[in-house]
């Protein structure tokens, strides 16, 4: 092999090396900087749990009161939708410092779509790159007859899954909302999608104990919200926690299955980028060997 196709081949494997680790780069980002939120987010709510290990009953009933007292006063109407710049929630709200923890009221979880992650009073863009936010104005995450508590996140963040997977949702599915006091359990039994100044689907139904997601949709686009309610039923912890697990271990069999497809389509793609290169490196071996016979023979003849 002479010392020109040497460099060129050179050359040809330092240009594929570093076009390989950039788009390994650009697809990996997404996976690995959610891999460390989810770190983050379990860190968080295994704080909360901590904290709330340290409370006595009595200071939970305190607490648990100054939240019942909050939501009986309430005025049943919203103006104010979370996505909205000019009228966000300042992070650290003051109207939910009795169920506070570290900043944290509670976390949500669901395990459909194999996400728990921490609940933070108002709506801020602070609050909201960091986990779900609990809309102001509605009820606190405390259930309760005649209430009814909205917890958003957003969808299609990059570094975050969050509400992204909240579409996948149907009726019937559960989700959880832990408080300082314990697990309630909603079970999906609404979902819309609506005009980010529809808030008909937000306020409290007498007799009823509702919560409600809520996102952007479509992801990126953000022209409307996605509602997804449940009502309350009886969290049974032998019964709840199974269902918890075979959820979240039916969505990391799916979420494998697609880190594997990419693999293996990298691998592919390295493979026919190496038996595309072999077959250009020995047609030019070929290109020479016959050029050097033309060569001769010409050098003979003259």
């Amino acid at each position: 092999m002479s010392k020109k196709i040497k460099k060129k081949k050179k050359k040809s494997n330092i240009l594929f090396i570093i076009i390989f680790f950039i788009g390994l780069g650009v697809l990996s980002y997404p996976m690995i900087s959610r891999y460390y939120y989810r770190i983050e987010a379990n860190n968080q709510v295994q704080d909360f749990k901590n904290e709330v290990s340290k409370l006595d009953k009595e200071e939970i009933a305190r607490r648990m009161k100054l939240a019942r007292i909050y939501n009986d006063t309430f005025v049943n109407h919203l103006e104010k939708d979370p996505y909205t710049d000019k009228e966000k929630s300042d992070a650290g709200a003051e109207y939910a410092r009795m169920l506070e923890l570290h900043e944290k009221i509670g976390h949500i979880q669901v395990p459909k779509i194999d996400i728990d992650i921490p609940i933070y009073a108002g709506t801020s863009e602070e609050v909201l790159q960091k986990g779900a936010g609990h809309l102001e104005g509605t009820s606190l995450p405390i259930g309760g007859n005649s209430s009814h508590t909205v917890i958003t996140a957003h969808s299609g963040l990059p570094k975050a899954r969050l509400f992204t997977d909240l579409n996948q949702l149907e009726i019937g599915d559960k989700f959880y909302i832990h408080n300082i006091e314990g697990v309630m359990a909603y079970q999906v039994d609404q979902i819309k999608t609506v005009e980010p100044s529809n808030f008909s689907d937000l306020l409290i139904v007498k007799g009823h104990d509702y919560a409600t997601l809520l996102t952007c949709t479509p992801i990126m686009i953000n022209t409307h919200r996605l509602l997804v309610r449940g009502h309350r039923v009886e969290y049974v912890a032998a019964v709840d926690e199974k269902l918890i697990a075979d959820n979240i271990a039916s969505f990391q069999y799916k979420y494998m299955f697609y880190a594997s497809l990419i693999v293996i389509v990298i691998l592919l793609m390295i493979i026919i980028h190496l038996k595309r290169k072999k077959k250009r490196i020995e047609r030019t071996l070929r290109n020479n060997a016959a050029k050097k016979i033309v060569d001769k023979s010409k050098e003979s003849e003259n």
